[in-house]
Protein backbone atom coordinates (compact mmCIF):
# COMPACT_ATOMS: atom_id res chain seq x y z
CA UNK A 1 0.00 0.00 0.00
CA UNK A 2 1.16 3.53 -0.66
CA UNK A 3 2.95 5.33 2.13
CA UNK A 4 0.68 7.54 4.22
CA UNK A 5 1.20 11.26 4.19
CA UNK A 6 3.57 12.72 6.69
CA UNK A 7 2.03 13.01 10.09
CA UNK A 8 -1.01 10.92 9.16
CA UNK A 9 -1.93 8.17 11.57
CA UNK A 10 0.95 9.01 13.95
CA UNK A 11 -1.25 8.52 17.01
CA UNK A 12 -3.05 5.20 17.34
CA UNK A 13 -6.82 5.38 17.60
CA UNK A 14 -7.86 4.98 21.28
CA UNK A 15 -9.72 1.84 22.30
CA UNK A 16 -12.83 3.84 23.22
CA UNK A 17 -12.89 5.41 19.77
CA UNK A 18 -12.47 2.02 18.10
CA UNK A 19 -15.34 0.54 20.12
CA UNK A 20 -17.66 3.47 19.44
CA UNK A 21 -16.86 3.23 15.72
CA UNK A 22 -17.62 -0.49 15.67
CA UNK A 23 -20.98 0.19 17.38
CA UNK A 24 -22.04 2.32 14.40
CA UNK A 25 -22.98 -0.70 12.28
CA UNK A 26 -24.74 -2.64 15.03
CA UNK A 27 -28.26 -1.65 13.91
CA UNK A 28 -27.47 -2.65 10.33
CA UNK A 29 -26.05 -5.97 11.51
CA UNK A 30 -29.10 -6.74 13.65
CA UNK A 31 -31.46 -6.01 10.77
CA UNK A 32 -29.31 -7.88 8.24
CA UNK A 33 -29.33 -10.94 10.48
CA UNK A 34 -33.13 -10.95 10.54
CA UNK A 35 -33.34 -10.12 6.85
CA UNK A 36 -31.07 -12.85 5.51
CA UNK A 37 -31.80 -15.60 8.02
CA UNK A 38 -35.52 -15.31 8.61
CA UNK A 39 -37.18 -13.31 5.80
CA UNK A 40 -37.82 -16.24 3.44
CA UNK A 41 -38.77 -18.49 6.36
CA UNK A 42 -41.13 -15.86 7.79
CA UNK A 43 -42.85 -15.03 4.51
CA UNK A 44 -43.37 -18.64 3.49
CA UNK A 45 -43.59 -20.78 6.64
CA UNK A 46 -45.26 -18.22 8.93
CA UNK A 47 -47.36 -15.99 6.65
CA UNK A 48 -47.95 -18.70 4.04
CA UNK A 49 -46.76 -16.82 0.93
CA UNK A 50 -45.39 -18.76 -2.04
CA UNK A 51 -41.72 -19.35 -2.83
CA UNK A 52 -41.67 -16.95 -5.75
CA UNK A 53 -43.32 -14.08 -3.85
CA UNK A 54 -40.88 -14.51 -0.95
CA UNK A 55 -37.96 -14.63 -3.36
CA UNK A 56 -39.29 -11.62 -5.32
CA UNK A 57 -39.49 -9.49 -2.16
CA UNK A 58 -35.93 -10.40 -1.18
CA UNK A 59 -34.76 -9.74 -4.74
CA UNK A 60 -36.51 -6.34 -4.76
CA UNK A 61 -34.70 -5.44 -1.55
CA UNK A 62 -31.34 -6.51 -2.90
CA UNK A 63 -31.86 -4.62 -6.18
CA UNK A 64 -32.88 -1.47 -4.28
CA UNK A 65 -29.83 -1.82 -2.05
CA UNK A 66 -27.57 -2.54 -5.01
CA UNK A 67 -28.76 0.52 -6.94
CA UNK A 68 -28.68 2.84 -3.94
CA UNK A 69 -25.23 1.82 -2.75
CA UNK A 70 -23.00 3.18 -5.56
CA UNK A 71 -25.16 6.29 -5.95
CA UNK A 72 -24.98 6.99 -2.24
CA UNK A 73 -21.25 6.30 -2.32
CA UNK A 74 -20.78 8.86 -5.08
CA UNK A 75 -22.88 11.46 -3.26
CA UNK A 76 -21.20 10.76 0.08
CA UNK A 77 -17.81 11.51 -1.49
CA UNK A 78 -19.08 14.82 -2.92
CA UNK A 79 -21.15 16.12 -0.02
CA UNK A 80 -19.74 18.32 2.73
CA UNK A 81 -21.94 17.12 5.59
CA UNK A 82 -24.50 19.04 7.61
CA UNK A 83 -22.93 22.12 9.12
CA UNK A 84 -20.13 21.13 11.50
CA UNK A 85 -21.20 17.47 11.31
CA UNK A 86 -18.89 15.30 9.22
CA UNK A 87 -20.04 14.10 5.81
CA UNK A 88 -19.78 10.41 6.71
CA UNK A 89 -21.69 10.78 9.98
CA UNK A 90 -24.37 12.91 8.30
CA UNK A 91 -25.17 10.13 5.84
CA UNK A 92 -24.98 7.60 8.67
CA UNK A 93 -27.60 9.54 10.63
CA UNK A 94 -29.93 9.79 7.64
CA UNK A 95 -29.61 6.08 6.92
CA UNK A 96 -30.21 5.10 10.54
CA UNK A 97 -33.42 7.11 10.61
CA UNK A 98 -34.75 5.34 7.49
CA UNK A 99 -33.98 1.93 8.96
CA UNK A 100 -35.66 2.71 12.28
CA UNK A 101 -38.95 3.86 10.72
CA UNK A 102 -39.30 1.12 8.08
CA UNK A 103 -37.88 -2.17 9.35
CA UNK A 104 -40.57 -3.09 11.94
CA UNK A 105 -43.24 -3.14 9.20
CA UNK A 106 -41.37 -5.83 7.23
CA UNK A 107 -41.71 -8.42 10.00
CA UNK A 108 -45.33 -7.64 10.76
CA UNK A 109 -48.36 -9.01 8.88
CA UNK A 110 -49.82 -6.87 6.12
CA UNK A 111 -52.18 -4.32 7.68
CA UNK A 112 -55.66 -4.70 6.21
CA UNK A 113 -54.86 -7.97 4.43
CA UNK A 114 -57.21 -10.93 4.87
CA UNK A 115 -57.05 -14.62 4.03
CA UNK A 116 -58.48 -14.03 0.54
CA UNK A 117 -56.21 -11.04 -0.21
CA UNK A 118 -54.17 -11.79 -3.38
CA UNK A 119 -50.44 -12.17 -2.93
CA UNK A 120 -49.63 -9.38 -5.38
CA UNK A 121 -51.39 -6.95 -3.00
CA UNK A 122 -49.10 -8.08 -0.17
CA UNK A 123 -46.13 -7.57 -2.49
CA UNK A 124 -47.20 -3.97 -3.15
CA UNK A 125 -47.70 -3.41 0.59
CA UNK A 126 -44.27 -4.61 1.64
CA UNK A 127 -42.33 -3.11 -1.28
CA UNK A 128 -42.17 0.57 -0.09
CA UNK A 129 -41.01 -0.44 3.39
CA UNK A 130 -38.32 -2.68 1.90
CA UNK A 131 -37.07 0.07 -0.42
CA UNK A 132 -36.87 2.64 2.42
CA UNK A 133 -35.12 0.10 4.63
CA UNK A 134 -32.59 -0.80 1.95
CA UNK A 135 -31.87 2.87 1.17
CA UNK A 136 -31.18 3.52 4.84
CA UNK A 137 -29.17 0.33 5.22
CA UNK A 138 -26.97 1.25 2.24
CA UNK A 139 -26.41 4.81 3.48
CA UNK A 140 -25.38 3.53 6.90
CA UNK A 141 -23.10 0.82 5.53
CA UNK A 142 -21.24 2.99 3.01
CA UNK A 143 -20.71 5.91 5.38
CA UNK A 144 -19.47 3.54 8.10
CA UNK A 145 -17.06 1.63 5.84
CA UNK A 146 -15.74 4.89 4.37
CA UNK A 147 -14.64 6.02 7.80
CA UNK A 148 -12.09 3.19 8.12
CA UNK A 149 -9.41 4.66 5.79
CA UNK A 150 -10.05 8.12 7.26
CA UNK A 151 -9.66 7.11 10.91
CA UNK A 152 -6.55 4.92 10.47
CA UNK A 153 -3.83 4.70 7.82
CA UNK A 154 -1.60 1.65 8.38
CA UNK A 155 -2.47 -1.81 7.07
CA UNK A 156 -2.59 -3.53 10.45
CA UNK A 157 -4.69 -0.77 12.02
CA UNK A 158 -7.20 -1.19 9.20
CA UNK A 159 -7.31 -4.92 9.83
CA UNK A 160 -7.79 -4.32 13.54
CA UNK A 161 -10.56 -1.77 13.00
CA UNK A 162 -12.26 -4.09 10.50
CA UNK A 163 -11.96 -6.92 13.00
CA UNK A 164 -13.59 -4.76 15.70
CA UNK A 165 -16.36 -3.97 13.23
CA UNK A 166 -16.87 -7.62 12.40
CA UNK A 167 -16.77 -8.57 16.08
CA UNK A 168 -19.77 -6.28 16.59
CA UNK A 169 -21.39 -7.87 13.55
CA UNK A 170 -21.05 -11.26 15.17
CA UNK A 171 -22.29 -9.90 18.49
CA UNK A 172 -25.36 -8.55 16.67
CA UNK A 173 -26.06 -11.93 15.14
CA UNK A 174 -25.54 -13.63 18.49
CA UNK A 175 -28.04 -11.19 19.99
CA UNK A 176 -30.65 -11.89 17.30
CA UNK A 177 -30.32 -15.66 17.52
CA UNK A 178 -30.22 -15.62 21.29
CA UNK A 179 -33.42 -13.59 21.41
CA UNK A 180 -35.02 -15.87 18.81
CA UNK A 181 -34.13 -18.90 20.91
CA UNK A 182 -35.65 -17.34 24.01
CA UNK A 183 -38.84 -16.36 22.19
CA UNK A 184 -39.20 -19.79 20.57
CA UNK A 185 -38.63 -21.66 23.84
CA UNK A 186 -40.87 -19.56 26.07
CA UNK A 187 -44.11 -19.46 24.10
CA UNK A 188 -46.78 -19.33 26.76
CA UNK A 189 -49.63 -19.90 24.31
CA UNK A 190 -48.20 -23.21 22.98
CA UNK A 191 -47.73 -25.73 25.79
CA UNK A 192 -47.47 -28.61 23.29
CA UNK A 193 -44.44 -26.94 21.67
CA UNK A 194 -45.18 -27.67 18.01
CA UNK A 195 -42.00 -28.35 16.06
CA UNK A 196 -42.98 -26.56 12.85
CA UNK A 197 -43.41 -22.86 12.18
CA UNK A 198 -46.84 -21.47 11.42
CA UNK A 199 -49.14 -18.48 11.68
CA UNK A 200 -49.04 -18.83 15.48
CA UNK A 201 -45.42 -17.65 15.40
CA UNK A 202 -46.21 -14.15 14.07
CA UNK A 203 -45.82 -12.53 17.55
CA UNK A 204 -42.32 -14.02 17.86
CA UNK A 205 -41.03 -12.29 14.75
CA UNK A 206 -42.91 -9.07 15.50
CA UNK A 207 -41.43 -8.81 19.00
CA UNK A 208 -38.00 -9.77 17.67
CA UNK A 209 -38.03 -6.96 15.10
CA UNK A 210 -39.11 -4.37 17.69
CA UNK A 211 -36.40 -5.42 20.15
CA UNK A 212 -33.81 -5.29 17.35
CA UNK A 213 -34.77 -1.75 16.37
CA UNK A 214 -34.63 -0.55 19.98
CA UNK A 215 -31.19 -2.04 20.65
CA UNK A 216 -29.83 -0.76 17.35
CA UNK A 217 -30.95 2.77 18.10
CA UNK A 218 -28.98 2.76 21.37
CA UNK A 219 -25.77 1.60 19.68
CA UNK A 220 -26.18 4.14 16.88
CA UNK A 221 -26.35 6.86 19.51
CA UNK A 222 -23.11 5.57 21.03
CA UNK A 223 -21.45 5.77 17.60
CA UNK A 224 -22.50 9.37 16.99
CA UNK A 225 -21.42 10.50 20.45
CA UNK A 226 -18.07 8.68 20.51
CA UNK A 227 -16.76 8.87 16.92
CA UNK A 228 -15.04 12.07 15.87
CA UNK A 229 -14.86 12.97 12.19
CA UNK A 230 -13.04 16.01 10.86
CA UNK A 231 -15.79 18.20 9.37
CA UNK A 232 -13.89 19.58 6.38
CA UNK A 233 -15.47 19.58 2.92
CA UNK A 234 -14.24 17.05 0.34
CA UNK A 235 -11.35 18.35 -1.71
CA UNK A 236 -10.25 20.88 0.89
CA UNK A 237 -7.21 20.54 3.10
CA UNK A 238 -7.70 19.38 6.70
CA UNK A 239 -7.03 21.88 9.47
CA UNK A 240 -3.58 21.84 11.00
CA UNK A 241 -3.41 20.12 14.35
CA UNK A 242 -1.23 21.01 17.33
CA UNK A 243 1.29 18.30 16.44
CA UNK A 244 1.60 19.40 12.80
CA UNK A 245 5.01 21.03 12.14
CA UNK A 246 4.80 24.59 10.83
CA UNK A 247 7.78 24.13 8.52
CA UNK A 248 7.39 21.17 6.21
CA UNK A 249 10.30 19.41 4.57
CA UNK A 250 10.77 20.05 0.89
CA UNK A 251 9.07 17.14 -0.90
CA UNK A 252 11.21 15.06 -3.22
CA UNK A 253 8.31 14.94 -5.72
CA UNK A 254 4.99 16.72 -6.26
CA UNK A 255 1.99 15.26 -4.42
CA UNK A 256 0.48 12.23 -6.09
CA UNK A 257 -2.84 13.04 -7.77
CA UNK A 258 -5.74 11.21 -6.16
CA UNK A 259 -8.09 8.94 -8.05
CA UNK A 260 -11.66 9.98 -8.81
CA UNK A 261 -14.49 7.54 -9.49
CA UNK A 262 -13.82 7.45 -13.25
CA UNK A 263 -10.22 6.43 -12.63
CA UNK A 264 -11.29 3.44 -10.53
CA UNK A 265 -13.22 2.01 -13.48
CA UNK A 266 -9.94 1.77 -15.44
CA UNK A 267 -8.04 -0.08 -12.72
CA UNK A 268 -7.80 -3.89 -13.07
CA UNK A 269 -7.29 -4.22 -9.31
CA UNK A 270 -10.71 -2.64 -8.78
CA UNK A 271 -12.37 -5.55 -10.60
CA UNK A 272 -10.14 -8.14 -8.96
CA UNK A 273 -11.21 -7.06 -5.48
CA UNK A 274 -14.85 -6.69 -6.59
CA UNK A 275 -15.03 -10.32 -7.77
CA UNK A 276 -13.39 -11.59 -4.59
CA UNK A 277 -15.68 -9.50 -2.38
CA UNK A 278 -18.76 -10.64 -4.32
CA UNK A 279 -17.77 -14.29 -3.94
CA UNK A 280 -17.19 -13.79 -0.23
CA UNK A 281 -20.56 -12.15 0.29
CA UNK A 282 -22.33 -14.86 -1.71
CA UNK A 283 -20.89 -17.52 0.59
CA UNK A 284 -21.70 -15.63 3.79
CA UNK A 285 -25.16 -14.34 2.87
CA UNK A 286 -26.54 -17.35 0.99
CA UNK A 287 -25.42 -19.79 3.68
CA UNK A 288 -27.06 -17.52 6.25
CA UNK A 289 -30.24 -17.33 4.16
CA UNK A 290 -30.68 -21.06 3.60
CA UNK A 291 -29.28 -22.56 6.80
CA UNK A 292 -32.72 -22.35 8.45
CA UNK A 293 -34.37 -24.06 5.46
CA UNK A 294 -31.68 -26.75 5.50
CA UNK A 295 -32.17 -27.43 9.21
CA UNK A 296 -35.97 -27.66 9.13
CA UNK A 297 -36.54 -29.31 5.75
CA UNK A 298 -33.45 -31.40 4.97
CA UNK A 299 -32.38 -32.45 8.46
CA UNK A 300 -35.96 -32.30 9.82
CA UNK A 301 -34.82 -30.74 13.07
CA UNK A 302 -37.16 -28.87 15.48
CA UNK A 303 -37.68 -25.16 14.91
CA UNK A 304 -35.49 -24.22 17.90
CA UNK A 305 -32.49 -25.18 15.76
CA UNK A 306 -33.07 -22.16 13.51
CA UNK A 307 -31.80 -20.12 16.46
CA UNK A 308 -29.20 -22.39 18.08
CA UNK A 309 -27.23 -23.39 14.96
CA UNK A 310 -26.78 -19.81 13.65
CA UNK A 311 -25.88 -18.84 17.22
CA UNK A 312 -23.07 -21.41 17.27
CA UNK A 313 -21.91 -20.18 13.85
CA UNK A 314 -21.54 -16.62 15.02
CA UNK A 315 -19.92 -17.45 18.34
CA UNK A 316 -17.30 -19.29 16.30
CA UNK A 317 -16.99 -16.28 14.01
CA UNK A 318 -16.73 -13.93 16.97
CA UNK A 319 -13.78 -15.83 18.40
CA UNK A 320 -12.11 -16.10 15.00
CA UNK A 321 -12.34 -12.37 14.36
CA UNK A 322 -9.85 -11.60 17.14
CA UNK A 323 -7.20 -13.75 15.43
CA UNK A 324 -7.27 -11.72 12.23
CA UNK A 325 -4.59 -9.18 13.14
CA UNK A 326 -1.86 -11.64 14.27
CA UNK A 327 -2.65 -14.09 11.47
CA UNK A 328 -2.47 -11.32 8.86
CA UNK A 329 0.89 -10.21 10.27
CA UNK A 330 2.19 -13.75 10.21
CA UNK A 331 1.11 -15.12 6.82
CA UNK A 332 -0.33 -12.09 4.96
CA UNK A 333 -3.71 -11.29 3.43
CA UNK A 334 -3.80 -13.87 0.64
CA UNK A 335 -2.90 -16.89 2.75
CA UNK A 336 -5.29 -15.81 5.50
CA UNK A 337 -8.12 -15.72 2.98
CA UNK A 338 -7.05 -19.10 1.60
CA UNK A 339 -7.16 -20.65 5.08
CA UNK A 340 -10.71 -19.35 5.51
CA UNK A 341 -11.74 -20.85 2.16
CA UNK A 342 -10.29 -24.23 3.18
CA UNK A 343 -12.47 -24.16 6.30
CA UNK A 344 -15.54 -23.38 4.15
CA UNK A 345 -14.67 -26.30 1.85
CA UNK A 346 -14.37 -28.57 4.89
CA UNK A 347 -17.92 -27.61 5.88
CA UNK A 348 -19.21 -28.25 2.37
CA UNK A 349 -17.54 -31.66 2.29
CA UNK A 350 -19.06 -32.56 5.65
CA UNK A 351 -22.55 -31.61 4.46
CA UNK A 352 -22.07 -33.54 1.22
CA UNK A 353 -21.06 -36.77 2.93
CA UNK A 354 -23.45 -36.61 5.91
CA UNK A 355 -27.00 -36.71 4.57
CA UNK A 356 -28.38 -37.03 8.11
CA UNK A 357 -26.91 -35.17 11.08
CA UNK A 358 -27.79 -34.91 14.73
CA UNK A 359 -25.47 -33.35 17.30
CA UNK A 360 -22.65 -33.23 14.75
CA UNK A 361 -24.40 -30.32 13.03
CA UNK A 362 -22.89 -28.14 15.77
CA UNK A 363 -19.38 -29.07 14.63
CA UNK A 364 -20.26 -28.19 11.04
CA UNK A 365 -21.68 -24.87 12.25
CA UNK A 366 -18.37 -24.05 13.97
CA UNK A 367 -16.53 -24.58 10.69
CA UNK A 368 -18.95 -22.41 8.70
CA UNK A 369 -18.83 -19.60 11.26
CA UNK A 370 -15.04 -19.52 11.52
CA UNK A 371 -14.53 -19.70 7.77
CA UNK A 372 -17.09 -17.00 7.03
CA UNK A 373 -15.54 -14.64 9.57
CA UNK A 374 -12.05 -15.16 8.16
CA UNK A 375 -12.87 -14.53 4.50
CA UNK A 376 -15.17 -11.58 5.25
CA UNK A 377 -12.68 -9.70 7.44
CA UNK A 378 -9.86 -10.35 4.98
CA UNK A 379 -11.85 -9.25 1.92
CA UNK A 380 -12.85 -6.01 3.63
CA UNK A 381 -9.22 -5.39 4.54
CA UNK A 382 -8.21 -5.93 0.92
CA UNK A 383 -10.79 -3.34 -0.12
CA UNK A 384 -9.37 -0.84 2.37
CA UNK A 385 -5.88 -1.55 1.04
CA UNK A 386 -7.06 -0.95 -2.51
CA UNK A 387 -8.35 2.49 -1.52
CA UNK A 388 -5.11 3.38 0.27
CA UNK A 389 -4.77 7.16 0.55
CA UNK A 390 -7.63 7.81 -1.89
CA UNK A 391 -10.10 8.18 0.96
CA UNK A 392 -11.97 11.00 -0.77
CA UNK A 393 -13.37 8.43 -3.25
CA UNK A 394 -13.53 5.55 -0.77
CA UNK A 395 -17.32 5.60 -0.54
CA UNK A 396 -17.61 5.03 -4.29
CA UNK A 397 -15.31 2.00 -4.08
CA UNK A 398 -17.24 0.48 -1.20
CA UNK A 399 -20.49 1.31 -2.97
CA UNK A 400 -19.40 -0.44 -6.15
CA UNK A 401 -18.24 -3.50 -4.20
CA UNK A 402 -21.54 -3.64 -2.37
CA UNK A 403 -23.45 -3.22 -5.63
CA UNK A 404 -21.94 -6.40 -7.06
CA UNK A 405 -22.65 -8.34 -3.89
CA UNK A 406 -26.27 -7.18 -3.51
CA UNK A 407 -27.22 -7.84 -7.12
CA UNK A 408 -25.53 -11.24 -7.13
CA UNK A 409 -27.22 -12.25 -3.86
CA UNK A 410 -30.66 -11.17 -5.02
CA UNK A 411 -30.40 -12.94 -8.37
CA UNK A 412 -29.02 -16.08 -6.74
CA UNK A 413 -31.90 -16.24 -4.23
CA UNK A 414 -34.49 -15.71 -6.97
CA UNK A 415 -32.90 -18.45 -9.09
CA UNK A 416 -32.92 -20.88 -6.16
CA UNK A 417 -36.53 -20.06 -5.33
CA UNK A 418 -37.60 -20.65 -8.94
CA UNK A 419 -35.81 -24.01 -8.95
CA UNK A 420 -37.76 -25.20 -5.91
CA UNK A 421 -39.21 -28.61 -6.79
CA UNK A 422 -42.58 -28.32 -5.07
CA UNK A 423 -45.08 -25.65 -3.95
CA UNK A 424 -45.04 -26.69 -0.27
CA UNK A 425 -42.03 -27.33 1.94
CA UNK A 426 -43.37 -29.51 4.72
CA UNK A 427 -45.01 -32.31 2.76
CA UNK A 428 -42.85 -32.59 -0.37
CA UNK A 429 -40.10 -35.25 -0.21
CA UNK A 430 -38.06 -33.42 -2.85
CA UNK A 431 -37.41 -30.56 -0.39
CA UNK A 432 -35.10 -32.80 1.63
CA UNK A 433 -32.48 -33.22 -1.08
CA UNK A 434 -33.12 -29.76 -2.57
CA UNK A 435 -31.94 -27.72 0.44
CA UNK A 436 -29.15 -30.24 1.08
CA UNK A 437 -27.58 -29.51 -2.29
CA UNK A 438 -28.32 -25.79 -1.99
CA UNK A 439 -26.13 -25.66 1.12
CA UNK A 440 -23.37 -27.61 -0.63
CA UNK A 441 -23.36 -25.35 -3.70
CA UNK A 442 -23.62 -21.97 -1.94
CA UNK A 443 -20.59 -22.85 0.19
CA UNK A 444 -18.37 -25.30 -1.68
CA UNK A 445 -19.29 -24.26 -5.21
CA UNK A 446 -18.79 -20.55 -4.66
CA UNK A 447 -15.65 -21.24 -2.60
CA UNK A 448 -14.04 -22.73 -5.70
CA UNK A 449 -14.85 -19.53 -7.62
CA UNK A 450 -13.34 -17.50 -4.76
CA UNK A 451 -10.14 -19.54 -4.97
CA UNK A 452 -9.88 -18.78 -8.69
CA UNK A 453 -10.28 -15.07 -7.93
CA UNK A 454 -7.66 -15.29 -5.18
CA UNK A 455 -5.23 -16.95 -7.59
CA UNK A 456 -5.62 -14.00 -9.97
CA UNK A 457 -4.75 -11.63 -7.13
CA UNK A 458 -1.71 -13.69 -6.21
CA UNK A 459 -0.50 -13.66 -9.84
CA UNK A 460 -1.36 -9.98 -10.42
CA UNK A 461 -1.14 -8.34 -6.95
CA UNK A 462 -3.49 -5.52 -5.99
CA UNK A 463 -1.92 -2.22 -6.99
CA UNK A 464 -2.86 0.93 -8.87
CA UNK A 465 -1.59 0.36 -12.41
CA UNK A 466 -3.37 2.31 -15.15
CA UNK A 467 -3.54 5.66 -13.36
CA UNK A 468 0.13 5.49 -12.38
CA UNK A 469 1.22 4.63 -15.92
CA UNK A 470 -0.76 7.55 -17.38
CA UNK A 471 0.74 9.99 -14.91
CA UNK A 472 4.21 8.61 -15.58
CA UNK A 473 3.79 9.29 -19.28
CA UNK A 474 2.64 12.84 -18.62
CA UNK A 475 5.55 13.63 -16.32
CA UNK A 476 8.28 12.28 -18.59
CA UNK A 477 9.99 8.99 -19.28
CA UNK A 478 11.78 7.23 -16.47
CA UNK A 479 10.07 8.94 -13.54
CA UNK A 480 6.54 9.56 -12.44
CA UNK A 481 5.16 12.69 -10.79
CA UNK A 482 8.49 14.35 -11.47
CA UNK A 483 10.21 12.33 -8.75
CA UNK A 484 13.09 9.87 -8.64
CA UNK A 485 11.18 6.81 -7.46
CA UNK A 486 10.43 4.23 -10.13
CA UNK A 487 6.91 3.03 -10.87
CA UNK A 488 7.91 -0.52 -10.05
CA UNK A 489 9.18 0.50 -6.64
CA UNK A 490 5.95 2.30 -5.81
CA UNK A 491 3.90 -0.64 -7.06
CA UNK A 492 5.80 -3.01 -4.81
CA UNK A 493 5.11 -0.75 -1.90
CA UNK A 494 1.37 -0.57 -2.68
CA UNK A 495 0.97 -4.31 -3.14
CA UNK A 496 -1.29 -6.15 -0.70
CA UNK A 497 0.49 -8.98 1.07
Amino acid sequence: MAEPPAGAGAAELPLRARLSFAAGHFLNDLCASLWFTYLLLYLHAVLGYGHRLAGALLLAGQVADGLCTPLLGYEADRSAGCGRYGRRKSWHLAGTTCVLVSFPFIFNPCLGCKENTPQWAAFIYYLPFIIIFQFGWAATQISHLSLIPELVTTEHEKVELTAFRYAFTVMANITVYGLAWLLLNFQVDQPDRTEHLGIQDVPIFRNLSLIVVGLGAVFSLIFHLGTKEKPYPPGSLPQLEESTPLLQKEPTSPPRPLLIWKDWLLEPAFYQVAVLYMSTRLIVNLSQTYIAMYLTNSLLLPKEYIATIPLVMYISGFLSSFLMKPVNKWIGRNLTYFVGILVILAFASWVTLARQMGAEIYGAAVLLGAGSATILVTSLSMTADLIGTNTHSGAFVYGAMSFTDKMANGLAVMAIQNLHPCPTELCCPACISFYHWVMVLVTGGIAIAAIASLCCIMVWPIRIRYHAVCLQGLSGAGTAYGGTESLEGRSQRSTVN
